[in-house]
């Protein structure tokens, strides 16, 4: 049967985790529904994406549960790495594989299984009918792994409209103190070890640095950088604020000067959009999809995992008040051109109907 508007958005765990990937699908799931669609969110339980038991049944249960030619959006953390299950329903759903990034590209993962990842992601991905990258990187990345030889369609994240933030902006910094913001969940791939010993050889300069982002993620690795900004002496210069509501993020893009992120890999890298929407300056890596998320002139991009280099653009971004000023100014005029989020829940929506029409 055809069920017209009507989809079941499939994720791993909550909805509203704050991460990029997650932020992404709730703005999609937001806009389609302002569209019309009639969109059923379901949270599956259990371990992504190296699924567990509890993992795998969930899935199964839910795709069980769809009728005959309904269309399924599944983020690629809940069904990358479960093509058995996908695999068994795909000849009778319209089923859309959302990707962010490669599962088998997430830093840390030993070879065996970065290997089972990608082998199990390529068998998802040959059962959708339809697959979102978010990047047009991503896109590339999916065939130069073979993971895929369709045409993916690519969405890229929106902005929101930000009159109330740019309204509370504070004026360009004195340097006394810059404040810098870094926002982005503890994990390895995000490189906060590399931006802690980065800001220790900036640490002559007049600075405070605020890092938003989810610290329960990876008990170990925040300890760990709890334990390195000990040593590097930053405990009264860098504060970690933990996950944090959207008005509170909001609030800390407002106050920002200068926005630093030191990920070793992206698959897009939504904050440094966020950060051009609201007119900051940005040094950040070249690691995946960084290399283009940054707008031309909006900041300083340098090798990932490289700290000389990201301290020696941090230092020429807070002490060369011209590279400040032309860099704010180049991420103004690219924040004025940045797409919004119900522009991509309508590109989303013509790749559903597309797809649909497919099965």
């Amino acid at each position: 049967m055809n069920n017209g508007q009507t989809i079941t958005f499939i994720i791993a765990g909550p909805l509203d985790q704050p991460t990029g990937g997650y932020r992404y699908d709730a703005r999609i799931i937001a806009g389609l529904r302002a569209l019309g669609w009639r969109v059923a969110v379901v949270e599956l339980p259990g371990r992504f994406p190296l699924a567990d038991d509890e993992a795998t049944r969930a899935l199964e249960r839910t795709l069980s549960a769809c009728e005959a030619g309904s269309r399924v959006v599944i983020d690629g953390l809940a069904g990358g790495g479960l093509p058995d299950v996908v695999g068994r329903h795909a000849a009778r759903l319209s089923i859309t594989a959302l990707v962010h990034h490669p599962l088998c590209d997430e830093t840390g993962l030993d070879i065996g299984t970065a290997d089972a990842l990608r082998a199990r992601e390529t068998e998802t991905l040959s059962h959708a009918a339809c697959i979102i990258t978010t990047s047009r990187f991503t896109r590339e990345r999916l065939h130069e792994l073979g993971l895929t030889t369709n045409d993916a369609v690519v969405i890229e994240p929106g902005v929101e409209d930000l009159p109330g933030a740019k309204g509370r902006r504070r004026a360009p910094s004195t340097g006394t103190p810059w404040r810098l913001l870094c926002v982005a969940t503890l994990i390895p791939r995000k490189g906060h070890a590399v931006l802690v010993e980065a800001l220790a050889q900036v640490a002559d300069l007049d600075w405070q640095c605020a890092f938003v982002g989810a610290t329960d993620r990876d008990p170990e690795h925040t300890a760990a950088i709890e334990t390195a900004i000990s040593r590097a002496g930053l405990s009264d210069r860098i504060t970690l604020h933990g996950a944090v509501d959207e008005s509170r993020l909001d609030a800390h893009y407002a106050d920002a000067d200068l926005f630093v992120l030191a990920s070793h890999y992206e698959g897009y890298g939504m904050v440094i959009t966020e950060a051009i929407a609201h007119a900051l300056p940005v040094v950040t890596t070249t690691g995946g999809a960084l290399a283009h998320t940054l707008p031309a002139g909006a900041g300083r991009a340098t090798p990932p995992g490289d700290a000389d280099a990201l301290a020696t653009a941090l230092r020429t971004i807070m002490t060369d008040r011209s590279a400040y000023t032309a860099a704010r100014q180049a991420a103004q005029t690219a924040g004025a051109q940045l797409g919004d989020w119900p522009e991509a829940a309508r590109a989303f929506a013509a790749a559903l109907q597309t797809s649909g029409q497919r099965t």
